[in-house]
């Protein structure tokens, strides 16, 4: 089983990983860099800046974490998974074109907003597919490899932007077209990559369909989250996700425009970045096989406990071989903690309810990073230093290390190596 080439709708899974990448790597890096440029043009500060950047990326993730387990159990619908991933990555696609409109920074702001609302809202519907498209004992390799080609495959379009940025001016192009252009390169690549899945994607597992399916799900939402509240292993390991995840997502967000209000190159900071992915790739990978033979929940623990180092290392950070260093750390277990913990959930929830379960999943990862960048944004204007809101994340990643030991406590199928049987679940158990 372990030898088991990709099947083709495995394939197709991963590719979107590779699509949407893409966009994540674009909003990680140039955006900011991009957006600070418009905002010292509005007459912002760097301070302002800042802020703006995070409660902008607050204000999507709370609007996701509103919408995302509505949408969710509606998905879970037989038949409407794929149109409801369909419109929410569209939604994405044309807001990441779209970027190449605005001139002002409020406006480009408005339309990053939308972009990534869409983003976000196919992943609540992506990551519920890997029930669909795979079995429980390949999840957390198939997972994994989701994340790792994803980071490998955004570098292509990520290089050939920061050609069209750094050396437009040898094509006759000014910034702010070089940059356009780069928003509609990555928009056609996210959405060349999600065809595949869009062939191929059949849902196994779901409800039957109900004359009033809206009305109906937040009825099903209701019994969820009172179910989850009975299965105490689901329910510590959320709140355990809602903590730790908060830095991981707040790290990937503000990475870059933390960089910029440091005063740092920024050429050296696309550089950096574009090494967390080169890293990534095969550190994802190799989180995946040794989920073969160590416990899944034990590598989690490792990933928190590297991630909280890194929190503390960059409450001082002030020099660019330092954000080089942080950068190359990242990429080592970014991959690793965000695909253990999607294969982790994925095996001890109902296949049938994965869209319900993970639209509940992404309110704890959203509503955590909708807390870490408002956090980091408020500290820093009151304290007029960048640094000091970076301190908050470490202590989050303390709490999340104590609740995730709690969930192992309470007795986790997620913590097997070979993965479990869906009916060792309560919540599944008692529905049978």
């Amino acid at each position: 089983m372990e030898k088991q080439k990709l099947t083709k709708l495995e394939r197709a899974w991963i590719l979107y990983d590779v699509g949407n990448s893409a966009f994540v790597l674009l909003i990680s890096t140039l955006l900011p860099i991009y957006f600070d440029s418009l905002a010292e043009a509005g007459g912002l500060s760097e301070v302002q800046y800042l802020a703006y950047w995070g409660y902008a990326a607050s204000i999507v993730t709370l609007i996701v974490a509103l919408i995302g387990p509505v949408f969710g159990t509606i998905a879970d619908t037989k038949g409407y998974k794929k149109p409801i991933f369909t419109a929410s990555m569209l939604v994405g696609v044309i807001g990441c074109g779209a970027l190449a409109a605005p001139r002002s920074w409020l406006a480009f702001l408005v339309v990053f907003i939308v972009a990534k609302i869409g983003y976000s809202s196919s992943l609540v519907f992506y990551d519920s597919m890997l029930s669909d498209v795979t079995e429980t004992e390949r999840m957390d390799n198939i997972s994994s490899q989701g994340y790792a080609w994803g980071y490998i495959g955004s570098c292509v379009p990520f290089v050939l932007s920061l050609v069209l940025v750094l050396g437009g001016g040898s094509f006759g192009l000014s910034t702010s077209a070089a940059m356009a252009a780069a928003f509609l390169l990555n928009a056609v690549w996210w959405l060349l990559c999600t065809v595949p899945l869009l062939r191929n994607f059949r849902q196994r597992h779901g409800v039957s369909r109900r004359e009033h399916p809206v009305r109906e799900s937040f009825s099903r939402l209701r019994h969820i989250i009172r179910d989850m509240r009975k299965d105490k292993r689901a329910f510590m390991f959320l709140l355990a996700f809602f903590f730790y995840i908060d830095g991981v997502y707040t790290i990937i967000d503000m990475a870059t425009a933390y960089g910029e209000s440091l005063g740092l190159d920024s050429t050296g900071l696309l550089l950096a970045l574009l090494v967390t992915q080169i890293v990534a790739f095969p550190f994802a990978l190799i989180f995946g096989r040794l989920a073969k033979k160590y416990e899944n929940g034990r590598l989690i623990r490792l990933c928190i406990l590297a991630y909280t180092a890194i929190a503390i290392f960059a409450i001082q950070l002030d020099k660019q071989w330092e954000f080089w260093l942080l950068a190359v750390c990242v990429g080592m277990f970014q991959g690793g903690i965000q695909a253990l913990s999607r294969s982790y959930f994925a095996k001890i929830i109902p296949a049938e309810k994965a869209g319900e379960y993970f639209g509940v999943f992404d309110i704890c990862g959203k509503g955590a990073s909708f807390m870490g960048t408002a956090l980091v944004g408020v500290c820093a204007q009151i304290t007029g230093s960048p640094n000091a809101g970076v301190a908050v994340l470490a202590v989050m990643f303390l709490i999340g290390y104590w609740l995730f030991g709690r969930a192992q406590r309470a007795g986790g199928a997620g913590d097997r190596k070979s993965g479990p049987s869906r009916t060792e679940n309560p919540v599944i158990r008692d529905s049978l």
